[in-house]
């Protein structure tokens, strides 16, 4: 078995590596490598700069990385803000040394068509981008034209806030407030911090 490194990354805070990484660690093992070292982040595909890309690719021009055989899910978990960011965060990692393997868009990067495919691949990815932002503005303005409040639903409502200021008052902590509403620990500190009411233990 040889060793390779693995990129992974999910658009928001919510979510896992879960898929990814199964698909990926099946992949290599077909191949006769194991995953050694994981890049993984959180970021939107909106914008290219994601520390943990940035680092891998910097490792790689430094001669820093230990394994040269990089895996990722997808070509879209490297960019999606098209043709241009793509062939650039590929030639730096090439550039580098790096072999990628994309594990479910099933093309080789050492093939004569390699550039043809990633370009009208980033370009699909990007057009997907763009017709599901708008499809999310679009689901916004008619929800606000119907009155309809936007976004996640509050998670403590007016009567609950008001108790949990209450409580705070009384010199409770945020754990003992948590427990008696129900509220995660942390939705609380914010919330009293949004009331400008101290979220700082008392003496």
């Amino acid at each position: 078995m040889s060793s390779a490194i693995a990129y992974v990354r999910v658009s928001s805070k919510t979510q896992n590596y879960a898929t990814q990484r199964d698909a990926i660690e099946r992949a290599a093992a077909i191949r006769g490598d194991t995953i050694e070292i994981w890049y993984a982040e959180k970021k939107s595909a909106k914008t290219v700069k994601r520390p943990e890309l940035d680092k891998l690719g910097a490792d790689a021009r430094a001669g820093r990385l230990r394994y040269r055989r990089v895996y990722c899910f997808k070509l879209d978990r490297l960019t999606r803000s098209g043709i241009r960011d793509t062939l650039q965060v590929i030639s730096e990692l090439q550039d580098g040394g790096v072999e990628l393997v994309f594990v479910a868009d099933g093309f080789d990067l050492s093939g004569p068509c390699a550039e043809i495919i990633i370009a009208v691949m980033s370009w699909a990815s990007k057009m997907e981008l763009m017709a599901k932002n708008e499809r999310i503005a679009a689901a916004r303005l008619r929800m606000e034209s119907e009155g309809k409040a936007w976004g996640r639903p509050k998670r403590m409502d007016d009567a609950t806030i008001a108790k949990a200021k209450e409580l705070r008052a009384e010199g409770r902590s945020l754990r003992q407030i948590a427990v008696a509403l129900t509220v995660p620990k942390s939705t609380i500190g914010r919330m009293l911090a949004s009331q400008n009411v101290s979220a700082k233990s008392p003496a």
